[in-house]
């Protein structure tokens, strides 16, 4: 287990003191894991107290949530286990005042029982109490009655919801019924990739194959209620949303705020591409998304996966979510772009010269392709070495150039200058990074020197080849020895050049100068970078070849097996 923890025992209490050195608007109590609004007035001038809470581990839930307009305090327990009734009774005695306090339980038993003994010797004391509980995990509409559903992310809509109206100084009575509305006007379902570890326990919860996910997880490291192959991000979040719609919660017409939940593993960059294919799903059965997040809100420490909470909303609710709040874990805005792509700028097409294709421009196309192939073939042998040095994302580079090519019709090669050229421009539109620049400046280079010649000499093609060499040389700053593509093309077309202008035939120097780039991949291994991400590996990068220089290794040799 790698955790940045100092003891398990400990963590709870860590974690909450680094949440409120971080945020001023919060305070911890001394003797209890209960973090609390600052600044709250005297007692008898309270507002209603909005109270949360349950086991840790689905930070930032729940006290990031504590600020004006949301918490007023939240209680955490040990990871995953419901804090103690002394520990809500401490909560509620430090927040509420004589209005009395509003507690959202999510619906577990632990949680019930902790926070509803609570409430009851609240009340002893005479404080007014009320509970709401929180049961939107639709995953379960088939296993349990609707009031034993669990409580999942979709809470965190209550919260800001009840928050809201608390701070416009409404009684316990319409904060609760407002609170239970939105309660039960709320679906949620989460999906798993992986399971999460336990600080206490140091391993997983439970082990899914590679091509594995569960569906309708917990927020506790629990499995789901099936398990199924994964499928795509727009698979899984139509079953998501499909499990909502049959449940009778969602149907065209309805208006919702969306929540995009990532369960504590899940990159932005995933939860970004589930909010859009759930944007567009909702669109498509004419719901209207009023309102939609996507981030980490309610996470099950580190699980890898997502869930989807929707609200339906109506001016009043919608309302309340946009009321300002101070919480340092709520997004704030949600509004829907409606005006998503700007179309793009057309500029005035200029006219095609029609050009017959010369014999030069037919070989060159019919080349292109074979390089295209080989480069495409090559992706993960190419991926393996640059996730060595690099960031892994060459092959995926090459396997988009070289369709790039592949997608470009034999009259762009017409001749060997124009062939050229539109493998530059096909290239640098669809590689980022540096090897489409690099690519795209050596064959435009190429391109220029070959201008004019329908059938280029030997000769003509060496020039062009160091010509090509040095461009990109020039453009990175690349030179033989600084372990990168230049390792193996300045020896490739220094070598076909020389063979040229002894005399060899095309196939002959070619197949020399296929040898030394060959040779230069190979010297790679005991170069030290000094140049891109590799140099920042050192020492650690030897042994390996370098990925550029194996990847010109690749067209190299494929251009070499198609001259006849």
């Amino acid at each position: 287990m790698k955790k940045l923890i100092n003891d398990p025992s400990t963590v709870v209490r860590d974690m909450l003191e680094g949440v409120v050195a971080l945020s001023p608007s919060s305070t911890l109590l001394a003797d209890e894991n209960v973090v609390i609004r600052s600044g709250l007035p005297e007692a008898r001038e309270r507002k209603i107290a909005v109270l949360s809470g349950g086991g840790s581990g689905h930070e930032p839930a729940h006290a990031g949530y504590v600020g004006v307009g949301m918490l007023t305090a939240a209680v955490a327990g040990d990871v995953f286990t419901s804090p103690s009734t002394d520990a809500v009774l401490a909560g509620i005695k430090a927040v509420a005042g004589p209005a009395g306090a509003l507690i959202i339980v999510k619906n577990y038993t632990g949680d019930r029982l902790n926070f509803g003994l609570a409430a009851e010797l609240a009340r002893a004391d005479g404080i007014p109490v009320e509970i709401v509980v929180v049961a939107d995990d639709v995953a379960l509409k088939d296993t349990v009655p609707a009031d034993r559903r669990r409580g999942i992310a979709g809470t965190v809509l209550v919260h800001k919801i009840a928050g809201a109206a608390a701070e416009q100084g409404l009684d316990l009575a319409d904060v609760a019924s407002i609170a239970r509305a939105a309660a039960g006007n709320l679906s949620s379902m989460g999906v798993s990739l992986g399971s999460c570890t336990l600080p206490a326990v140091g391993k997983p919860g439970f082990v899914l194959a590679d091509t594995e996910i569960e569906i309708g997880l917990g927020i506790h490291g629990e499995q789901g209620v099936r398990r199924m192959p994964i499928g795509t991000a727009d698979e899984l979040t139509a079953l998501v949303l499909e499990t909502v719609k049959a449940d009778g919660r969602l149907k065209t017409g309805d208006r919702v705020a969306l929540l995009v939940n990532g369960l504590g593993a899940t990159p932005p960059m995933e939860l970004a591409i589930v909010a859009r294919s759930a944007i567009a799903f909702l669109e498509r059965d004419g719901v209207v998304v009023e309102r939609a997040w996507a981030g980490t809100f309610l996470s099950a420490l580190d699980m890898p996966g997502f869930s989807l909470s929707l609200v339906q909303v109506d001016d009043a609710t919608l309302a309340l979510i946009d009321e300002p709040t101070d919480a340092s874990a709520w997004p704030r805005g949600g509004k829907v772009n409606r005006q998503r792509v700007m179309p793009s700028v057309k500029t005035e097409k200029q006219a095609v010269v029609s050009l017959d294709r010369t014999a030069a421009g037919e070989r060159l196309w019919k080349t292109s392709r074979s390089v295209a192939e080989a480069l495409i073939a090559a992706e993960p042998s190419l991926t393996e070495l640059d996730s060595v040095t690099g960031d892994g994302d060459l092959g995926a580079s090459m396997v988009r150039g070289g369709q790039a090519v592949l997608n470009l019709d034999a009259q762009s090669f017409a001749n060997v200058s124009g062939g050229l050229q539109a493998m530059g421009n096909a290239m640098r539109k669809a590689i980022g990074g540096s090897s489409g620049p690099f690519y795209a400046t050596g064959l435009l280079c190429a391109s220029r020197n070959l201008a004019g010649f329908d059938e280029p000499t030997a000769r003509q093609m060496a020039d062009a080849f160091v010509a090509a060499v040095q461009a990109i040389s020039d453009l990175g700053g690349a030179k033989p020895g600084d372990r990168t593509m230049i390792d193996a093309l300045y020896p490739a077309a220094k070598t076909f050049s020389d063979r040229i202008a002894a005399g060899a035939s095309v196939a002959e120097a070619w197949s020399s100068a296929v040898d030394a780039g060959l040779r230069g991949v190979e010297a790679t291994k005991s170069m030290k970078p000094r140049l891109g991400r590799a140099s920042y590996l050192g020492d650690r990068a030897l042994g390996h070849p370098d990925a550029g220089a194996a990847a010109v290794g690749v067209w190299l040799e494929a251009i070499r097996a198609d001259i006849p």
